[in-house]
């Protein structure tokens, strides 16, 4: 694919001949469910299998003592919290 002249940065070897517009875009509009860890407690970590398991064992911990109520906050999607920030920045 040869470069356009309406991206002057696109490479010659650029080639979204195959590709498909918006394949992720309803997914993405779900939310994401990505958190970033700080470095210190990153260093802990490999990898995403090993800071499940971890969350695991604290919930189940949590739950083990008594009188626990494990409170679950469903994160947004995307579109609901551009409405929502649209709504406060109206007021």
């Amino acid at each position: 694919m040869k470069r356009t002249e309406t991206d002057p940065d696109a490479l010659d070897e650029y080639d979204f001949s195959g590709g498909v517009r918006g394949k992720h875009a309803e997914r993405y509009a779900e939310g994401t469910n990505i958190v970033l860890l700080d470095p210190d407690v990153a260093s802990y970590f490999h990898d995403q299998s090993t800071v499940n398991e971890a969350l695991r064992n604290l919930i189940k911990t949590f739950q083990a003592l008594p009188g626990a109520e494990l409170k679950i906050k469903k994160s947004k999607g995307i579109k609901e919290e551009k409405a929502r920030k649209k709504s406060v920045n109206a007021v």
